[in-house]
């Protein structure tokens, strides 16, 4: 019996390169991976299941799975993580010096469901008491006109969201001024181009986001592992062969990234700022696997269920496969 071929979607990131390359094996496995976009991955994923294995949005499996419908089995391997103070941004002429102010304001989003959106929303809640009823959400397509829901959402009563014109980008109406304000992953064109009256609601993000990690121990996961449900109900082993090969591959690319004898990233002061997430974080500040993310993940499924994205409160253990959760040690 030959090794299973199997079609992998994921990110080309450091952590999964060793993997793409080949340096990585997973056992059982020969892989046809692909190197895509979050939002070519997610759509392709949720909406046709066009790969055995994909990288899926956090908020989207939680989504799926709430609606009893989930295609992809989740492993707690957590391909994208980030603090998302830097994924707001505002009108700076309107009055928003203060996170508080956003309240009463439109604010555009691409996707209610995003999960760079649910952590958004929760640090607005958590940290600042405005809560997802307080904002009038206008959702459309970030740089171009419009941009449908992966899957279909229903929303509480009293969280107000409208769609944005047919002919407009939420990138138009933030320029125009006809929104106050945009939350999402990617930064709008006008931010990029340095676009007067917008900028980020954060100013020093790093040091925002710096006394959130103290004061929460919460590092947002973004993305995790998905495998085809029936793919991994015939063949169980996939669950440990893949946290095996993907944690191996963050290994590899942790080493890289340490060795400062030739800089591996196109970046300047590599070397002090991985010092100073040490410092902070400590050394495993990249976790994969649930043992000490409880928190983490925990908090997203709370404000999931608030947000009103999942219609009851989706529990950890639904999340991932037992077998997922424990290791052999000697």
């Amino acid at each position: 019996m030959g090794k299973l071929q199997l079609s992998i979607a994921i990110g080309d990131y450091d952590r999964n390169r060793a993997l793409i390359d080949g340096r990585v094996q997973i056992d059982g496995v020969d892989p046809i991976f692909m190197a895509l976009t979050p939002e070519e991955m997610f759509f392709r994923a949720f909406r046709h299941q066009d790969f055995d294995i994909s990288e899926v949005s956090f908020a989207s499996q939680v989504v799926s799975i709430a609606q009893d419908r989930p295609k992809y089995q989740a492993l707690p391997i957590f391909l994208s993580r980030a603090f998302r103070h830097s994924a707001i941004y505002i009108r700076t002429d309107r009055g928003n010096e203060i996170p508080e102010q956003v309240r009463g304001r439109k604010i555009g989003i691409a996707e209610y469901q995003l999960s760079a959106n649910v952590w958004a929303r929760a640090i607005l809640e958590d940290e600042y008491g405005v809560k997802p009823s307080d904002i009038h959400w206008v959702r459309g397509g970030m740089n171009s006109p419009g941009r449908p829901e992966k899957i279909a959402i229903k929303l509480p009563g009293d969280v107000k969201m409208t769609a944005a014109p047919e002919d407009k980008s939420l990138n138009d109406l933030l320029i125009s001024g006809e929104i106050d304000g945009f939350i999402g992953p990617r930064s709008p064109k006008c931010f990029d181009d340095q676009i007067s009256n917008v900028g980020r609601l954060f100013g020093n993000t790093v040091e925002t986001a710096s006394a959130y990690w103290k004061k929460t121990g919460i590092f947002p996961i973004m993305h995790l592992l998905g495998v085809r449900r029936e793919l991994l109900e015939a063949h169980p082993f996939l669950a440990g062969a893949l946290m095996k090969a993907f944690s191996a591959s963050k290994a590899s690319a942790e080493a890289l990234l340490a060795d400062t004898s030739a800089t591996k990233v196109t970046m300047p002061f590599v070397e002090d700022h991985l010092s100073e997430a040490k410092k902070l974080m400590g050394d495993n500040f990249w976790s994969y696997g649930i043992n000490g993310n409880e928190a983490t993940i925990n908090t997203f499924l709370d404000h999931h269920h608030r947000q009103g994205l999942s219609s009851r409160r989706v529990m950890i253990e639904e999340l991932f496969p037992k077998n997922a959760a424990e290791s052999y040690s000697l």
